[in-house]
């Protein structure tokens, strides 16, 4: 399928490697999007699909002094996440730039930022070198992805990743002393099912408390039925999925 359909929005993915997954609606819908938040990013944007996400989260706050700006980074061509903007509700304040955030320099710092990275570190590199460089950490190692956030991100700032279990717990080691997890999910595909990915929320060191408690919750997609979903998934992206 060429194009991805939301309630709001298309994501026309034929040129892009990686299409649209639960991964990337998960981190888009699960990341918490304050009032306050004005500067947006999606590091390894991809099809725009989470910068579109973030766009449609922002709407109701555009009264309150102005929309936010959401711009959406990625080291692979963005001409297909610029047209997906262009034919969105929100071509005005959604931007997208072609460029490694090692060399980013946008001259601000952003109150959100999101990513659903390449992730897989020890595993063998895939034959399709686009996918290879939207799964495999060699061009993005998490490491620099940590640097790279501590840099961009406001003081008191966010940053939502999405990762398979045991390297987000990798992630979380890398992030002590520069990092400081607030919020963590684990997400399960089923209740029978071991955890497969982690949602987890960050904000900058020097500004968090260090003895406040990191917040632990669970999430199950489907209830083991076919083509059945829990109330959580439901309710946490029913404002993008059609089927909800």
């Amino acid at each position: 399928m060429s194009t991805f359909r939301f309630k709001r929005f298309a994501i026309g993915q034929e040129r892009s490697a990686m299409k649209v997954g639960t991964d990337g609606v998960l981190v888009g819908a699960w990341a918490t999007v304050r009032p306050t938040d004005r500067l947006l990013l999606d590091i390894g944007t991809g099809t725009g699909l989470i910068a579109l996400m973030l766009a449609q989260r922002t709407e109701p706050f555009a009264a309150d002094g102005g929309g936010a700006r959401v711009v959406g980074i990625d080291i692979e061509p963005v001409d297909e996440a610029r047209d997906n903007a262009a034919a969105s509700p929100w071509s005005d304040c959604v931007t997208f730039e072609q460029v490694p955030v090692q060399r980013f320099e946008p001259g601000v710092r952003f109150d959100l930022v999101v990513s659903n990275p390449p992730f897989f570190v020890d595993s063998l590199t895939c034959p399709d070198a686009g996918r290879t460089t939207a799964r495999h950490a060699v061009s993005l190692p998490f490491e620099a992805l940590r640097d790279a956030v501590v840099r961009l991100l406001a003081v008191d700032g966010r940053f939502t990743v999405v990762l398979p279990v045991e390297e987000g717990a990798r992630f979380v080691a890398l992030c002590r002393g520069h990092l400081a997890l607030l919020h963590r999910t684990e997400v399960r595909t089923t209740p029978r099912k071991a955890p497969r990915r982690v949602l987890l929320e960050f904000g900058a060191a020097d500004a968090c408390d260090a003895d406040r408690p990191v917040v632990e919750e669970a999430l199950t997609i489907g209830t083991g039925a076919h083509e059945s979903y829990t109330e959580a998934y439901r309710a946490l992206t029913r404002d993008f999925y059609l089927k909800f």
